[in-house]
């Protein structure tokens, strides 16, 4: 295989369906090593399982079964890839839930579930991935590279989806953070923030209201997909994103900027 992530290992949390399949697959392509954490292999929206996508390709994927919110899990999940594979260059921080309910309507439960996964699993996943990479060899002027899958919604209101934009805007925080601590150590995070992205997903997310309101919110003449997003990943993950640490890529057909 060629291409940009040649040679590099990377994980890719929640990777078995939508934009996490579309990222696993994509760095796959360009000659990753990549490892797809989740908790099943089944594809939410319909299809062959990644890895088997993977290997068809001519690519290299090996499925991990990972619950990011259960820190033996996740510790188990960079060991086994750090006695697997010469290194971890690249994490992607993708896994996600929802709750889909504003702020009166969300019980606890609705607001730990969200949280475990989306925010405090990325956090575990990082300090892991980070524990690792702070003991590798500087490639191309970085350690590792830590990538976390954000959204607009972490940057303005998720209308009725108060526990998951809260999730994202601490995705949001996270990322400078841990680009400003490490940076001099040679850790590059950064994140993606895609706008509405079809996923091939049915349910809320392609309700009509939704759908209107995602297509009056997008100034470019369609709505996003997963492969929008793999390609903004790609370009973090590689060598041309070295100088880039602790920014959010809006990936929004313009959503941001109307």
């Amino acid at each position: 295989m060629t291409g940009r992530l040649r040679g590099r290992t990377a994980i890719v949390t929640g990777a078995a369906s939508g934009i996490g399949r579309a990222i696993a697959c994509h760095f796959a392509r360009h000659g990753a090593a990549v490892i797809v954490a989740d908790i099943t292999t089944d594809v939410i929206e319909g299809g062959r399982p990644t890895c088997d996508i993977i290997a068809e390709e001519g690519g290299e994927g090996h499925f991990m079964r990972t619950d990011v919110s259960d820190p033996a899990a996740v510790a188990a999940l960079i060991d086994a890839v750090a006695a697997r594979f010469p290194r971890l260059d690249i994490l992607v921080n993708n896994a996600v839930l929802r709750a889909g309910k504003p702020l009166l309507e969300t019980e606890e439960a609705d607001w730990d579930r969200v949280m475990d996964v989306s925010l405090k699993g990325a956090y575990l996943c990082a300090r892991a991935a980070l524990r690792q990479m702070l003991g590798q060899d500087i490639v191309a002027e970085a350690r590792g590279r830590i990538l976390n899958i954000s959204s607009q919604h972490g940057h303005v209101s998720a209308p009725e989806d108060f526990a998951y934009g809260v999730s994202k805007a601490g995705i949001a925080y996270m990322t400078r953070q841990i680009a400003a601590d490490y940076a001099a150590d040679h850790i590059v995070c950064n994140a993606v923030a895609p706008g509405k992205i079809l996923t091939g997903k049915g349910g809320r997310a392609v309700e009509k209201r939704w759908l209107d309101y995602s297509r009056d919110r997008t100034p470019w003449p369609r709505l996003g997909t997963p492969q929008d997003v793999a390609n903004a990943a790609l370009f973090l993950a590689s060598d041309d994103a070295s100088f880039m640490t602790g920014h959010t890529l809006f990936v929004d057909g313009g959503w941001m900027a109307a």
